[in-house]
């Protein structure tokens, strides 16, 4: 605490050596100062000084730009200003090209070197700083959503603790953005599997006949188009640990061949004769209600029981509401420095409807609102998003992790105008999204006008029109992004699955 930095000085004229030692002295510095290249080097790697300052032309085997080039390759971030009673143009760039951080010409004004070596280590130190905040970072944000302090977040690292050296199997539950992956890896990074693989498979993305292939892999002519032997992800995870979110996504048949593997520790490839041996750990992942699924026949009661051997619920973001200050000071940083935009910060005002908003996109959802906050440099569209009402792709109703349905659109609230009856289409049309064409809207009110005699009231009018709307966007954003779902559900700002829901319920399934 408080120790000068120390400069190495490297200069074959004794006065220039002590002057500069007096120089470096009353300006708070601890000066070390050498005559030759040759001594320079060893004692640069011993004494690793903050700064040099350096002549070029001295006598021996090393010259100053030898003698440059080796302090760089020792420490490529030291600064290091080249001193010279020779101002030659190529000798400047030589110097500059090695990593010199600056270059003064003998006669100098005490106050030039004085700014120039400030400056150079002030770059340094936040330089250090800087690299030091990205480790930090990155180590940070891969567990970033279990930092929380809340009690119920509490409960989930103690039982990450007790777990994480066993190879009992584990179900995490909780809502889409909670964290469900990264209480999987913090799991794994705990136990002693630590040092093999860890995979991750989606059981939501694939259908069921890939992703039998997926985890299983398969023989050479299992199938067309099965060239070659292909080996699935829990041979690859062998001896690790495999991650399995989406679970209760899972087709029937399917969950007995996990089952099997599960119990038995072996599975047969498709299309292949012999079985294939394995040690892996398995946890899952789901924001189903899989006992509800159980009931109804959807999954498998023995493969629920194999699976739930010890349950980890994570709590909405809704329910840790203190956390919030805290995951936002968190992101601020991490994106500023990621995407080199330093930000101030959040507003009072911002900070308050953070705590108000309910966060049905939990913690993934704040992330990304203070990411666009960031890359924008400014918090106003994000100030402005939560004064307005949820739209109907983003209000979901809420759920508990231990009773989680699939969402449902709720009605909008028609426009309430005055009483003629000629008006009814223009407050319908109004509930079209901003960009979208309002044609389904102004049909289904025409058609609701001619039939006026089938007491078709205003609200039925309103659900269609919205019903229209969302389609449209839906289909637009899908078509938009070549039928990349993930990309538009991103650009929709609802979840993933929300949007594989919106897209089976309205039809679209058949249109792509």
């Amino acid at each position: 605490m408080g120790e000068k930095p120390q400069v190495m000085v490297v200069d074959d004229d004794l006065a220039m050596c002590s002057f500069l030692r007096t120089f470096l002295g009353a300006r708070g510095y601890s000066a070390v100062t050498v005559t030759n290249a040759d001594e320079a080097v060893p004692r640069f790697h011993a004494e690793r000084p903050a700064a040099v300052l350096l002549d070029v032309v001295m006598p021996g085997s090393m010259d100053g730009l030898a003698a440059l080039a080796a302090f760089k390759k020792i420490d490529r971030d030291v600064p290091i200003i080249v001193i010279s009673g020779q101002g030659r143009t190529n000798t400047v760039v030589q110097a500059m090209k090695l990593g010199a951080t600056d270059f003064v010409c003998k006669p100098f004004e005490d106050a030039e070197l004085e700014m120039l070596l400030g400056n150079a280590l002030k770059q340094r130190q936040l330089s250090k700083e800087v690299a030091n905040l990205r480790e930090q970072l990155k180590e940070q944000s891969k567990y970033t959503m279990l930092f929380g302090h809340s009690e119920k977040m509490v409960e989930v690292r103690d039982l990450i603790h007790q777990v994480s050296d066993t190879d009992v199997t584990v179900l995490i539950r909780g809502e889409s953005g909670t964290g469900k992956e990264l209480v999987a890896r913090a799991l794994h990074a705990s136990s002693l599997r630590r040092d093999k693989p860890f995979v991750k498979v989606n059981c939501a993305a694939l259908p069921t006949e890939l992703l039998e292939s997926e985890l299983f892999g398969f023989e050479k002519g299992a199938f067309t188009g099965a060239i070659q032997h292909k080996p699935g992800k829990f041979e690859f995870a062998n001896h690790g640990t495999m991650f399995l979110d989406e679970i209760g996504d899972m087709s029937f048949p399917l969950q007995a061949k996990l089952l099997q593997a599960l119990q038995d520790g072996e599975f047969s490839r498709l299309g292949g004769k012999a079985d294939v041996r394995v040690d892996v750990r398995v946890i899952t992942a789901t924001n189903c209600d899989l006992e509800s699924a159980v009931a109804g026949g959807r999954f498998r009661e023995d493969l629920y029981f194999r699976l739930n051997v010890v349950t980890i619920t994570i709590p909405p973001l809704r329910e840790r509401r203190e956390e919030i200050p805290m995951l936002t000071d968190h992101f601020v940083k991490k994106y500023s420095v990621q995407y080199n935009k330093p930000f101030p910060g959040t507003s009072a005002e911002l900070a308050n409807l953070f705590l108000e908003y309910e966060w049905p996109g939990n913690v993934r959802q704040l992330e990304n609102m203070i990411k666009r906050m960031v890359v924008l440099g400014s918090e106003a569209p994000i100030v402005q998003e939560l004064q307005q009402p949820a739209s109907p792709l983003h209000h979901w109703p809420h759920t508990t992790s231990s009773s989680i349905s699939r969402p449902t659109a709720p009605p909008l609230q028609p426009v309430m105008p005055p009483p003629a009856a000629a008006e009814a289409p223009v407050a319908v049309a109004a509930v079209a999204p901003a960009g979208i064409g309002i044609g389904s809207a102004a049909a289904v009110a025409a058609s609701a006008g001619a039939s006026a005699a089938s007491n078709v009231s205003l609200k039925d009018i309103a659900r269609s029109a919205a019903r229209g709307a969302e389609r449209e966007l839906i289909l637009r954003m899908l078509t938009r992004t070549r039928w990349n779902r993930k990309e538009a559900a991103e650009i929709l700002g609802i979840s993933y699955k929300a949007l594989l829901y919106k897209i089976k319920e309205n039809g679209l399934d058949k249109a792509s």
